[in-house]
């Protein structure tokens, strides 16, 4: 071989190689712009649609609701990296829409749960709210002659595009505005929302197979409807638990738990935790979220490396809430049955939740008092 041949060859193959590289990261990019785009409209920030103070009312708890300025910020330590390249903290606003049908036109939030992500621990929390709370709804006095209250719940429906509702035009429709009211009424930061519909939440359970629910208990066994022992259930059965508020809402809370333990445990059992990209990318067209692939798989990759002592369900203590009726809604001139509570008080639970203090985690639960304590549990 001639070195004119020799030079030739080593040009084509340096060509060759560029092309590929050229071609590998053009492919690259394409992976990207896929994995980093948002499957639904991100909530606006807060601070740019809220009044930045809160000022209470006197003497009228229900009244009192604003924007909590959040503590300062503490300065970083040497902590370790998130895991799974997720960011340090997350806070996810999950909902539970009481439709069966295949689309979110309609539909209160009647599950509303904010989910803390900590990567770096890890740990994940998940605080439950009464859907039944009477609180402040931003935008929605225009379409309702100036009032500008409702149950929880309704703050979902208000922003949803179905008929006679859209009462904000934002894109992340029910989700962002009930993520602004909790924002508003007790300052909840709320980086992503999930919304699952009824249906969706069936076709999620069959999907991976069912689960099984451990009834331990008689008060368990009055709670859910089911006798004591194990039972496998599909996704129809599951739901029938979850809803299950014969004997009342905060035991309903305590049903939807054991659903949501025993999930967990099956979808991240060997026999499905190889499936969770298929079964996310299944279903990203019948929820309501504005995850992109990649946190989502974060988020599966972290529920991989996670004890399960590090999964806790907190709810307000009980005896904050009174139930009284009110006859100020227009929409329900015969009156409705609400919680009535002390939101100073419940912003300062939102305040420790956020920061990671409460609930405290068994190691911890010494330093708890009996009311804290008694309103928190960790799958079993």
């Amino acid at each position: 071989m001639t070195k004119t041949q020799k030079r030739i060859i080593t040009i084509l193959a340096i060509i060759a190689i560029m092309l590929v590289g050229s071609t590998g990261l053009y492919m690259w990019n394409i992976y990207r712009e896929f994995a980093t785009r948002p499957l639904g409209a991100a909530i606006p920030m807060a601070s740019q649609t809220l009044p930045p103070i809160w000022t209470a009312t006197p003497g009228n708890p229900m009244s009192s609701v604003g924007v909590v300025i959040p503590a300062p910020a503490i300065a970083p330590t040497n902590t370790p990296a998130p895991l799974c390249g997720g960011p340090a903290l997350m806070n996810i606003l999950a909902i539970g829409q009481d439709q069966r049908s295949n689309n979110y036109q309609y539909g209160l939030g009647d599950i509303v749960r904010v989910v803390r992500v900590d990567f770096v621990t890890p740990k994940v929390t998940v605080l439950e709210f009464p859907r039944d709370l009477w609180v402040e709804i931003p935008y929605i006095s225009d379409n309702l002659d100036g009032f500008d209250h409702g149950k929880l719940n309704q703050a979902y429906l208000y922003g949803q595009p179905g008929d006679g509702f859209a009462y904000w035009d934002d894109p992340s429709q029910g989700p962002g505005l009930l993520a602004l009211t909790l924002n508003l009424n007790f300052g909840v930061n709320i980086d992503h929302y999930l919304a699952v519909n009824m249906r969706t939440f069936e076709n999620v359970v069959n999907a991976i197979g069912g689960i099984t629910i451990n009834v331990p208990d008689i008060e368990t066994a009055h709670n859910t409807g089911l006798p004591i022992g194990k039972h496998h259930l599909g996704g129809s059965e599951a739901l029938k638990v979850a809803r299950n508020r014969e004997e009342g809402m905060f035991e309903r809370v305590g049903n939807q738990n054991l659903v949501l333990c025993a999930m967990r445990e099956k979808i991240l059992s060997p026999s499905t935790v190889t499936k969770i990209p298929e079964l996310i990318q299944s279903f990203q067209d019948n929820i309501q979220t504005d995850f992109t692939p990649e946190q989502l798989s974060q988020l599966a990759c972290l529920g991989t490396q996670l004890p399960v002592e590090n999964i806790a369900f907190a709810s307000f203590p009980e005896e904050l809430f009174t139930e009284v009726r009110i006859y100020e809604d227009p929409e329900y001139p015969k009156g409705l049955l609400i919680f009535d509570a002390d939101f100073n008080v419940l912003r300062d639970y939102v305040t420790r939740f956020q920061a990671g203090t409460w609930p405290q985690t068994e190691t911890a639960t010494a330093l708890q008092t009996e009311e804290e304590s008694a309103s928190s549990s960790v799958c079993p």
